[in-house]
């Protein structure tokens, strides 16, 4: 599926979702271009985690609309959504590795079920995606023999499988000591320098957001507070955003 010049990769447009009489997100507005990273951020609750599963069709919105590459995800057919989603990586943030399979074996699983590639095709990839996230070494073990930042390293590289043009990150540095977060940021810096990919990663880490992020977003009960540079984040008088930033920092 080719890119549509007129459209940014990622749009979303007035999007709303309660659930009951809470509402999460009341309407919100933003673009991500091609080869940018946008950082999501946001108290716990703030409905972060909720706009990556609308943006990926695992829950309908009330209201508005998230378009990939020109075509809205909620008016998709079963079949034309899957097909969307196989341009689209999502990390998980546990990881998400399925157990009773080895690294291998989790990284190869897209590769068997959505190519065509022969078993030696299969193995070359898988080797070469480990490789690309510092696990070649692991292709063996069990998630459970892996650390959390082993497991997020083998999510990403089973994300990356089928080469999506687009990266949905969900608290990438979640639950991992700085240098091992510091190390996971590393590895989207990379990938955005390496593969030009377009990323919205939502995350309560500011520290790496302000590494990898070409752009963030700050959530305030289900509204943007302020979208921009860090830089624009750090003049702002907002007291929200000063309290969020003071914390966070």
């Amino acid at each position: 599926m080719q890119s549509d010049a007129k459209h940014s990769p990622v749009e979303v447009d007035a999007l709303k979702k309660s659930f009951g009489a809470q509402r999460v997100l009341g309407g919100i507005d933003f673009q991500v271009a091609q080869g940018e990273t946008l950082a999501v951020l946001g108290r716990s609750g703030a409905g972060k985690s909720v706009l990556l599963k609308l943006m990926i069709g695992l829950q309908q919105p009330d209201a508005g609309s998230v378009r990939i590459h020109g075509q809205e995800i909620a008016a998709l057919k079963p079949d034309q959504l899957n097909e969307v989603r196989k341009k689209m990586g999502y990390l998980f943030q546990q990881g998400a590795l399925y157990d009773s399979l080895s690294v291998e074996e989790n990284v190869a699983f897209p590769l068997s079920r959505h190519t065509k590639l022969s078993e030696g095709e299969r193995k070359a990839k898988t080797k070469e995606l480990l490789a690309n996230v510092g696990m070649d070494r692991d292709l063996n073990k069990m998630p459970s023999e892996l650390s959390g930042g082993m497991q997020k390293r083998v999510g990403l590289a089973r994300a990356l499988a089928l080469d999506p043009d687009i990266l949905l990150f969900d608290e990438p540095t979640a639950g991992l000591d700085p240098i091992t977060a510091a190390e996971i940021g590393g590895l989207i810096v990379n990938l955005k320098k390496q593969r030009k990919m377009t990323a919205v990663v939502v995350t309560h880490d500011i520290h790496g957001a302000r590494t990898f992020a070409d752009r963030l977003v700050l959530l305030r009960e289900g509204e943007i507070a302020i979208e921009g540079t860090f830089v624009d984040l750090q003049k702002s008088k907002d007291d929200f955003v000063v309290q969020f930033l003071k914390n966070a920092c």
